[in-house]
């Protein structure tokens, strides 16, 4: 039983359907992210905001990067730097990832994510209300499933669980959460009737985190939502990743 008080649930073994990407994809930071109101976000919108210069970043916030760049993620996590939403925050830095299992590799055509992802780190040098904080970190992932994984009932809550059990796991301490999952299940007709039924879920969340003074917790704590999402499982107690080379720059 899990903390929400339903039954356990496997963890998800994922089929590849389609590719995953962020392209036309939108997530929700939550009530208590930058408004007192929920926001949407869309993708392309950010890359072009992300053109505008931020103001030279304070002390405090070059240290939060680094500390999210330490983190070292399990060889199957592909990580890079990616362009960050500049109007949402005064300033801001985001990651991206793709998650690549039997043996594919980025770059392949043949190749595709099983499950993808972006931790975004916003930060207003005196604070703002609705996120308790200076900081505010926003998360977005998405993995496909299989059809009976997609339509189990308990599937939302116990998705929400995998980023908060990781955030717990890892002692990533934080307050005020927020977010949704969506699931996304699909089946051809007519003409697409031979198409095999497809199913995704979506984690759309935003938390405040209370050790200012270092974020790799929380990195590796999405890192491991993303993988638990990916339908790997996870590295037994005291067993220790190899770790993966740092981020790649930003994309241009």
């Amino acid at each position: 039983m899990n903390h929400t008080g339903g039954r356990s649930v496997r963890w998800p073994r994922l089929a590849r359907t389609k590719r995953l990407s962020f392209t036309r994809q939108s997530w929700h930071a939550g009530r208590a992210s930058l408004t007192a109101g929920a926001f949407r976000l869309n993708l392309p919108y950010v890359a072009r905001s992300s053109e505008r210069l931020q103001p030279e970043a304070p002390a405090v916030f070059a240290r939060a990067v680094e500390t999210l760049r330490a983190a070292s993620f399990r060889p199957e996590v592909h990580l890079e730097e990616t362009p960050p939403p500049k109007r949402l925050a005064t300033h801001t830095f985001a990651l991206s990832a793709d998650v690549f299992t039997d043996g594919d590799v980025p770059g392949d055509q043949d190749s595709e994510p099983v499950a993808t992802g972006r931790l975004v780190l916003l930060h207003e040098p005196r604070g703002h209300e609705a996120w308790h904080g200076d900081f505010r970190l926003v998360t977005y992932i998405r993995a496909s499933l299989e059809p009976e994984m997609g339509s189990d009932p308990l599937l939302l809550a116990v998705a929400w669980t995998w980023l908060t059990d990781a955030l717990a796991a890892r002692s990533a301490s934080f307050t005020a959460a927020s977010g949704t999952v969506t699931r996304v299940s699909s089946e051809g007709f007519g003409g697409m009737a031979g198409e095999p039924p497809s199913s995704e879920v979506e984690i759309r969340a935003s938390w405040t985190p209370l050790n200012d003074d270092n974020f790799e917790p929380h990195a590796l704590a999405w890192g491991d939502g993303l993988i638990t999402a990916a339908g790997l499982l996870p590295l037994p107690a005291g067993v220790v990743a190899i770790p993966t080379s740092r981020p790649r720059q930003q994309r241009r």
